[in-house]
């Protein structure tokens, strides 16, 4: 992005696209870092696991910078800051409110991201951590409130996003489960005839 930004390789508007690079490269870290448990519960790829958490905080980097562009654009650069417009903007634009949510739950999640949080914190660590998923939930209401013409690509997000939450239920997760080890299971072979032995059958590769 600051490449582009030196080089005109942004649109004709820039602050506005890299409003929109920035918020659009927070989602596809949240879906990746949503979709780390699910894979590793489902697959047993543990290699997700330790990538979880960079995806998180690489996240809410995104985040924090969309947000910073937004004000910057909306309060200081054009009318000047202003805690009077700023309130009255998020109050009367309701995706900037719901973003804004969703930011602040974020805030303390990212905050309190480190070992040594998780150790002081103990069993609330996890508590406050599961409030990721109502801000994934706030973050594609944003995004659906914020397009408003065409929200197929919001929906598909928000659809990608429902799946990966659905699969953390205990009787969703098991049967799937279940149902990809049917699918593992191998195929027995069937056993000779009595009194016989089986005639291995030759396949003929090459014809010539």
């Amino acid at each position: 992005m600051i490449y582009d930004y030196f080089t005109d390789g942004l649109t004709v508007n820039p602050i506005q696209d890299l409003t929109f690079r920035t918020g659009k490269t927070a989602l596809v870290l949240l879906v990746l870092s949503l979709a780390c448990t699910p894979v590793y519960s489902l697959f047993k790829y543990r290699a997700v696991i330790n990538i979880r958490r960079p995806l998180g905080v690489y996240a809410f980097i995104y985040i924090a910078l969309h947000l910073t562009i937004f004000i910057l654009d909306n309060f200081v650069w054009s009318f000047g800051f202003s805690w009077e417009i700023l309130k009255a903007t998020i109050l009367e634009k309701r995706y900037i409110l719901i973003g804004f949510a969703a930011f602040l739950i974020f805030l303390p999640i990212a905050l309190t991201s480190t070992k040594g949080w998780q150790k002081r914190l103990g069993k609330n660590w996890k508590r406050l951590h599961k409030g990721v998923y109502l801000a994934d939930l706030l973050v594609i209401v944003h995004y659906v409130w914020l397009v408003k013409a065409d929200i197929r690509e919001p929906l598909a997000w928000g659809a990608g996003v429902v799946v990966l939450l659905a699969l953390r239920i205990p009787v969703i997760k098991r049967g799937v489960q279940s149902a990809l080890a049917r699918v593992k299971r191998p195929v027995r072979s069937t056993p000779p005839p009595p009194g016989g032995e089986r005639i291995p059958v030759q396949i003929e590769t090459d014809p010539t």
